[in-house]
């Protein structure tokens, strides 16, 4: 179809939409959370130790008296693990198919437990090879707003989101601004860091479609003080709320799922200060690095950047070279 063929209205509408998409949004607001509930979705690389961070972090926050809830939305299910002593958590996922098949409604004590005034739950994912964890995080959520989930009165709700894939259920907090603030965790290794970037990705992506989420920061876990996450964390314009470090007592400790956030002991202060900035670190908007920049963080024996890409050529790939053949498809003269 011609240009000319086009309907001047629809041609006015898309002019408009261009003029829209090519304005920048504004800046993510940078002053105190107004929402009585802090609702805070915490994204990492699957065993980076997203689960041992909230899991103490959250006993900490409900030892200073807040009332804080703590959500498993990995399928792996281990959110709680740790909090519970290495008890598995009824998923609400399983929970409501077994209940549905016996034609019984989900109640808040099939699938929410509480430890020492924390309470969490699991949302869970489906079998393998059986369905989407992405949609399973999207039916569990449906299932907790009937059970009443924005009527509760937390102070805080932590989201334990895998970083892995930030797409479907697992961006369900930043595509719908179903939290305030992201943290990220992460350590000083390129994938983790690889995850990290992603998560910034995603909520700059959502930002320019109008979207309100922010980065409250990094927690740096497994520090072995090379520094990379810390120049990460600097690069993309987030603060560093807390390094936890590669220290063997943790390592032992959280092994036999035991809690090191507790007042008094001596890892108490690293997690009251994350506790606290946790709570007051505003929403940012993140700078996502390139690849190059992300790769410039480490050494390049570590990342191979002194390799050439060599093309391939068809002799490579059949053992012989190639051969022109005169293509059958009919091209007509334009009129």
């Amino acid at each position: 179809m011609s240009s000319s063929s086009i309907p001047a209205t629809a041609t006015i509408q898309f002019m408009d939409l261009k003029k829209e998409a090519a304005i920048e949004p504004d800046p993510v607001s940078t002053g105190p959370v107004t929402k009585e509930t802090q609702i805070i979705a915490i994204y990492g690389k699957g065993g980076i130790g997203k689960s041992f961070t909230l899991a103490n972090l959250s006993y900490m926050m409900a030892q200073q008296g807040k009332k804080v809830l703590l959500i498993g939305c990995d399928p792996k299910s281990d959110t709680t693990s740790l909090l519970f002593g290495g008890k598995a958590c009824p998923t609400i996922i399983e929970t409501s198919s077994k209940k549905k098949l016996a034609g019984e409604s989900v109640s808040i004590g099939d699938v929410c437990f509480i430890r020492d005034g924390v309470f969490a739950m699991e949302l869970g994912g489906p079998e393998v090879g059986r369905g989407c964890g992405g949609r399973g995080i999207i039916h569990g959520f449906e299932t907790l707003e009937k059970l009443g989930f924005h009527d509760w009165g937390f102070d805080y709700v932590l989201l334990d989101f895998l970083g892995d894939v930030v797409c479907g259920g697992f961006g369900l907090p930043i595509a719908r601004d179903m939290c305030q603030k992201v943290i990220v965790v992460a350590s000083n290794d390129l994938q983790s860091l690889y995850v990290a970037n992603n998560v910034c990705s995603a909520v700059e992506y959502f930002r320019k479609l109008g979207g309100n989420v922010g980065v409250a920061g990094m927690v740096i876990n497994k520090d072995d003080l090379t520094g990379e996450a810390q120049a990460f964390a600097e690069k993309a314009g987030i603060p560093v709320l807390a390094a936890i470090p590669a220290n063997e007592d943790i390592r032992r400790k959280s092994a036999s799922y035991e809690i090191i956030g507790q007042p008094g002991t001596q890892w108490a202060p690293l997690f009251e200060e994350l506790a606290t900035n946790v709570s007051e670190a505003p929403p940012v908007r993140p700078k996502p690095l390139s690849q190059d920049e992300l790769l410039g963080l480490f050494s390049s024996e570590v990342t191979g950047r002194d390799i050439v890409l060599k093309p391939a050529t068809v002799k490579d790939m059949m053992g012989k070279d190639e051969v022109i053949k005169k293509t059958l498809e009919v091209i007509y003269d334009q009129a």
